[in-house]
């Protein structure tokens, strides 16, 4: 059985924040693609353009991975973080990343799809979702989220595709498209609101 392989230089870190620098444990094989530092830089900066301040929010981080956009936002001042990632090597490495960062208390980890979410007990601040690219996952998932009562009426939706692709939910409305690196990022919200 392998270790998490461990950021080598120039690899995965965090960029803002309480724990800016620190280093993240990548998930060992080919399942999982990280979310490049440059991306993630993008993604937090069209955030908090709209949001403002990330203090006291309750994030989601689904397809989480090696857990850097959860641990990302913790950074910045979320209250609290859930984590879903159904491949094992990524929630090693997720698991070892919280656990460095001393944040098992702020995060709580479930291994398993998105898909098998049940109806939301309480509906986070932010939603990110960095789903395998081009398989259409994260639209599907939004759909069913929304079924399910995850999606306040003022939350922020981000998901990650390629750029090769387009993105289009029923009942949301796409509030800007910005291509970064190999990916796209899309920041979405309930539609009329």
């Amino acid at each position: 059985m392998k270790s998490p392989k461990k950021s080598g230089p120039g690899g995965m870190r965090i960029i803002a924040g309480e724990w800016r620098g620190r280093k993240l444990v990548a998930p060992d094989g080919e399942t999982t693609r990280p979310t490049a530092d440059r991306t993630r830089e993008t993604l937090f900066s069209m955030l908090a353009s709209r949001i403002g301040s990330f203090e006291g929010l309750y994030v989601a981080d689904l397809f989480a991975g090696s857990g850097a956009l959860g641990l990302e936002a913790l950074s910045r001042g979320a209250d609290r973080v859930l984590l879903v990632e159904q491949d094992a090597n990524a929630v090693k490495a997720l698991r070892k990343n919280i656990a460095s960062f001393d944040a098992k208390a702020k995060c709580d980890v479930r291994a398993s799809s998105v898909m098998a979410l049940g109806p939301a007990q309480e509906q986070p601040d932010l939603i990110m979702m960095d789903p395998p690219y081009e398989t259409g996952a994260g639209a599907v998932a939004l759909d069913k989220l929304n079924r399910l009562g995850w999606i306040a009426p003022g939350a922020w939706i981000s998901i990650e595709t390629s750029r090769k692709e387009d993105l289009s939910v029923a009942g949301f409305d796409v509030d800007t498209v910005r291509d970064s690196g190999k990916g796209r990022i899309h920041l979405l919200r309930l539609a009329n609101i």
